[in-house]
């Protein structure tokens, strides 16, 4: 018997499904800093984990935001820095840095030379949409310390 190499299927970005998770992003964000129009920045707990959410620009249809995770340092998964854009006229909520990695393509030739998965953006805004639910279910005021390790 022959064996046949089965043929590659390509691979296509689900636009709809993107769409729907920046939406729901936006809307979450926007229930975890509503006063960010009059404030810059806002900080609260989840568990012994500080978030703090940060405007970075303002224009007039869009507001970058840093979103900051610090844990102990003895923790394995250490800081979370993610950079996102909110098109206000749009109702979206987009990721554009995580971590340390700018500029993502909305899709990637697979395999590649920096590793990045074939729908890396689409699995960067899935996160944050665990990440932010994860915030709203948990999240709690805290005192108003500084975030540890800057920024």
């Amino acid at each position: 018997m022959m064996l046949q190499r089965a043929k590659k299927k390509a691979f296509k970005l689900d636009l709809a499904e993107l769409h729907a998770v920046c939406e729901a992003n936006y809307a979450r964000l926007m229930r975890l800093f509503p006063e960010y129009e009059s404030s810059n920045s806002r900080e609260f707990a989840v568990a012994d984990v500080r978030v703090r959410l940060e405007v970075i620009e303002r224009c007039r249809y869009t507001t970058i935001f840093r979103l900051h995770q610090q844990q102990s340092p003895e923790r394995w998964l250490g800081r979370l820095r993610v950079e996102v854009r909110a098109y206000h006229d749009a109702g979206m909520l987009e990721v554009g840095m995580f971590q340390s990695h700018r500029r993502i393509a909305a899709r990637y030739r697979y395999p590649n030379d920096d590793m990045h998965q074939q729908d890396e953006k689409s699995q960067q805004n899935r996160f944050l949409a665990d990440w932010l639910e994860h915030c709203l279910l948990n999240g709690r005021a805290c005192a108003a310390l500084p975030l540890a390790g800057g920024s």
